[in-house]
Formats: structure tokens, C-alpha cells, sequence
């Protein structure tokens, strides 16, 4: 979970829109970019973009995070309502999957070598399986491993996963902070009825 979120704060800086492969230096971005969509359309408030390069660069990285947030937030869903692996995560440890605390304390509770078994497995997949030099994000699967020929059905689809990927990101994040804020996991808060995170942690308020 840590390599899952800590991806996402370097997120922030990729909030501004699309995908294309040019080698140019000189910013020719147009409302038409994958991702410029309404309301905001090219949306770069702070200037980032200052050519092509940075623009594709920023794009690809929005890009993963949004991926990388999609399975922080499927993960959480699963883990909060307690569905594990049966067996033992660490036999050495004593631990079990079940013993694993759901929210950030879980994080705490894998070992150290399971940490670095993780770090070394998200290496592989940045350097050699889905490289981060690899800007448009296509690794050879599709749609459900099969191509889209349809160049309005295909930016459409890549509309909706930037979409679906920037909700997640704020997901995350926002998940991540009402749990520091309120001491419970988003489980315990809705079972709580916890909705406001300045309440005192039950009810509503």
C-alpha cells in the first residue's frame, strides 16, 4: 500500500492534459488533447507545460498514477470489508493475510522483507515490463486484449480511464486523510455512520 500511494502525491503536478508522441519543443496543444475534456479543458493554472516534451512526459505520468490509484482504491474496498488470503503472509513472522490490520496501520505490520520484495517487483515493472519511458501507455493488451479501431470509440475510452484515474487519485487521498483525521478505516466510518471528519468519530457530526 505504501508504493501504491506514495506514487500518487507526485501525481499533483500531472493535472494538466494529453497524451501524443511529438518530439517538438514548441507547445501546439489544442481542446481536442485526450484528457482536455469539460469543464476545464487545457487545464495548466500553474504553467508546467512549457513545451511538447513536458507535455507528453506529464501526461504519461498523470497517466500511471491514475492506474496505480484505481487498484489503491479497488484494494481498499476489498480490504476494509476484511476479504483476505487464507494462509500465512510472513510463516516465519507467525503473521497471517487475516492478522493484517485494514487502512495505513496494515502497512506497518509486513515485514520488512516483504517491503523490499514489493519495491523490487514495482522496479521490474518500471524498467523492464511497463517502462516509465514508454509515454503513451500502450503495453500491448487493449481494450480487454483487443484493439480499438475506432479512433472515436478509442479516445473516448482513454477520456474515461484519465477520468476514472483522477477520481481515484483524490480517492485515495482523500481516503488516506479522513482515516489520519478520524482514526477509523473508511469501513469503520460508514458503519458508523461517520460521514464529517470533524465530528467526534460516531454519527454524522
Amino acid at each position: 500500500k505504501l508504493l501504491l500511494v506514495s506514487a500518487l502525491f507526485s501525481a499533483a503536478a500531472a493535472f494538466a492534459p494529453t497524451e501524443v508522441g511529438r518530439t517538438s519543443t514548441q507547445l501546439q496543444l489544442s481542446e481536442k488533447e485526450i484528457g482536455a475534456v469539460a469543464p476545464l479543458g487545457y487545464f495548466d493554472p500553474l504553467g508546467y507545460i512549457t513545451d511538447d516534451d513536458t507535455f507528453t512526459r506529464y501526461r504519461a505520468v498523470e497517466r500511471k498514477h491514475g492506474r496505480i490509484a484505481m487498484m489503491a482504491m479497488a484494494g481498499t474496498f476489498v480490504h476494509n470489508n476484511h476479504w483476505t488470503f487464507d494462509g500465512y503472509l510472513s510463516p516465519s513472522n507467525d503473521l497471517k493475510f487475516s492478522d493484517v490490520p485494514t487502512g495505513i496501520a496494515g502497512l506497518f505490520t509486513v515485514p520488512t522483507a516483504g517491503l523490499a520484495q514489493i519495491l523490487a517487483f514495482f522496479a521490474l515493472v518500471e524498467l523492464a515490463w511497463m517502462p516509465a519511458s514508454k509515454y503513451d501507455g500502450d503495453y500491448g493488451v487493449g481494450y480487454f486484449g483487443t484493439d480499438i479501431k475506432d479512433p472515436e470509440e478509442k479516445a473516448r475510452k482513454l477520456n474515461v480511464e484519465l477520468n476514472n484515474g483522477r477520481a481515484a487519485m483524490m480517492g485515495i487521498i482523500g481516503n488516506m486523510v479522513a482515516e489520519e483525521l478520524t482514526g477509523q478505516t473508511m469501513y469503520e466510518q460508514y458503519a458508523a455512520g461517520h460521514i464529517s471528519p470533524f465530528g467526534d468519530g460516531q454519527g454524522v457530526f
